[in-house]
């Protein structure tokens, strides 16, 4: 079957706009176009007669199939884009988020007002993708950035957009839960030698069990748990082995930055004070979520 671009854009908003709404689909659609066959939006718009072959069709009907089972775009495309860089992205590893750019942005405009001419070392836990950390690296260029994950898989997609986006980073397979139990740990990942931090980043797990109802099914049914939850009875777990971390691996005056839940904001903001973090400040979404934590070893 061979079909016009506006007539299989019909049948998407057709059989989508229920689940996603208009617009959203819209966007899908275009996003297809510009992924499958790299035709921009605008030459849609001009070449009204636009005709796909059977091969691309069969495509667009398989990403149909997808989005209705809300399977996220980006998963379907293997790609997404998080502060204006690319980065592949599978069931390993949590789709980026607008307000981890947020937190990247923040740590970047914070190094930017430092003044050392001295290479800066910075650590992000729990990489995941490798967002935080490639963006880091990517707007620092001073920057001497690494990058820990538990997970094999999440480590390997992540190593895949370091070349990618062509940033230097040592990535570490390692659990910071086990980590901050045991330093001499540290030792037998091989990086004793790296010395402190100047900064310290992570999105850890936050979201409680008892807040599973507010996610999305294709969050919920398609994003890594291990990535995402935490125990109702120990939501705080990876802050508190983060921060006992940063503690003892922060070089004086060293920044950690925590992207947090918002529902914990100020239980999470007085576990830095009582670490003997200084200069704590808990920093707002701009959906007016408390979202942010940075704190001054």
């Amino acid at each position: 079957m061979v079909l016009k671009a506006l007539d299989l854009k019909h049948i998407f908003h057709k059989e989508l706009d229920v689940i996603y709404g208009k617009n959203e689909v819209e966007s899908f659609f275009f996003l297809c176009t510009e992924h499958y066959l790299n035709i921009p939006r605008i030459q849609l718009t001009l070449e009204p007669e636009f005709t796909f072959t059977k091969s691309e069709t069969g495509t667009f009907f398989k990403v149909l199939e997808d989005l209705k089972k809300q399977k996220p775009i980006q998963y379907i495309l293997g790609e997404t884009e998080f502060y204006s860089l690319k980065f592949k992205v599978n069931e390993h590893v949590l789709i980026p988020r607008p307000e981890t750019e947020e937190l990247v942005d923040w740590s970047v405009k914070c190094h930017s007002e430092r003044s050392e001419e001295s290479q800066i070392k910075i650590l992000d836990i729990g990489t995941g993708s490798g967002c935080i950390a490639i963006s880091l690296a990517k707007n620092l260029p001073r920057a001497k950035v690494y990058a820990l994950d538990v997970s094999k898989e999440a480590l390997a997609i992540a190593r895949k957009n370091a070349e990618i986006n062509k940033v230097d980073i040592e990535f570490i397979e390692a659990d910071i839960l086990k980590l901050s139990k045991d330093s001499s740990l540290w030792e037998d990942v091989a990086l004793r030698q790296m010395g402190l931090f100047d900064t310290i980043v992570s999105n850890p797990p936050y979201v409680r069990n008892l807040e599973k109802a507010e996610i999305k099914p294709n969050v919920l049914d398609n994003e890594p748990h291990l990535a995402l939850f935490v125990e109702d009875e120990k939501p705080l777990q990876f802050y508190k082995a983060i921060t006992k971390f940063a503690v003892e691996n922060l070089k004086p005056k060293g920044q950690l930055f925590f992207e947090i839940n918002q529902y914990l904001g100020d239980e999470t903001k007085q576990l830095l004070i009582d670490s003997g973090l200084g200069e704590v400040e808990l920093k707002k979404d701009l959906n007016g979520n408390d979202r942010m934590l940075k704190g001054i070893k």
